[in-house]
């Protein structure tokens, strides 16, 4: 079970990250994306504030609801068949079903989607944190409806769990109340448990694992590009110096006449000649000598 660090009051980062530092850090720096400013200004008063604790709230609600009727949660997960026939309230509802059944752990996992939820919130601001969740409900949804999955609202939380594993890659948490881990590092495992079912499962699981993320895609996705790509081009230009610098063992200065390097005699002082070459003084042709 994974819990937030009691001291940790998630301050607002300077500047967002990716648990990829990339190196799950980058990817540090808020998505660059004008397009999002420009929605922010048009539709931004239309935002849910605290829209995350919302769903946790409702969460816990539906737990105690199907504690007492338990034939109450299967009429609002995400059903294609029964959405066709006209419950449409399906494409809402199944984000309040609980991701557990056990009264213990339901405590805890709501409290984790909340700590998420207020991070993301101070990050990015409350248009961003629902334009960012009702993308991934669209997902959810064409996953649901044309690739056959059947995630709910798991894969859901999981990206809200990605995007802020990007601004807050080294905040720490606990994991059964005893082992620290960094969020990063969840973060990594997270998406290496993920890769490895994206490899292994049928073709229906992948798409519809990238259906279910376009919203993390299209947020972090150019982000994550560029540093790639800058990363590529740092490596190369690091390659290309190393492989043009001159190694520390190899000398400056050398006489054409004798050899004789400031490494062979760290004493010997050096003169360019007339005719191009370098000597030690004591091998500088005559007339340079006079010159000199």
């Amino acid at each position: 079970m994974l819990l937030p660090e009691c001291q940790s009051t998630l301050p607002l980062p300077s500047s967002a990250s990716s648990f990829v530092e990339l190196p799950l850090a980058s990817l540090y720096g808020e998505p660059t994306m004008s397009f999002l400013d420009l929605l922010e200004r048009r539709f931004g008063r239309f935002a849910i504030p605290g829209l995350i604790r919302i769903v946790a709230g409702f969460n816990a609600l539906v737990f105690l609801l199907a504690r007492v009727n338990p034939e109450f949660v299967p009429m609002l997960d995400l059903n294609r068949s029964a959405i066709l026939q006209g419950e449409v309230w399906r494409l809402v509802t199944y984000i309040f079903i609980p991701t557990t059944n056990s009264p213990f752990w339901i405590i805890f996992v709501l409290l984790f989607l909340w700590f998420i939820g207020e991070g993301l919130e101070r990050a990015w601001g409350a248009f961003r944190v629902n334009l960012f969740y009702f993308l991934g409900m669209i997902g959810t949804t064409i996953a649901a409806f044309f690739f056959g999955g059947n995630f709910a609202n798991t894969m859901l939380n999981a990206s809200l769990f990605f995007a802020f594993a990007n601004f807050y890659p080294d905040e720490v948490i606990y994991i059964f109340f005893v082992l620290p881990a960094k969020v990063k590092w969840i973060a990594w495992a997270s998406a290496a448990l993920l890769l490895f079912g994206f490899v292994t499962s049928p073709m229906s699981y992948r798409m519809a694992l990238v259906a279910a993320f376009a919203n993390y895609f299209i947020f972090f996705g150019p982000d994550l590009i560029r540093a790639a790509r800058n990363r590529h081009e740092t490596t190369n230009r690091r390659r290309r110096f190393e492989e043009n610098a001159r190694p520390e063992e190899e000398a400056l200065h050398h006489c054409a006449n004798c050899g004789a390097t400031e490494l062979t005699n760290p004493n010997l002082e050096f003169r360019v000649s007339r005719d191009g070459e370098e000597y030690c003084l004591a091998h500088l042709p005559s007339a340079a000598k006079v010159e000199a």
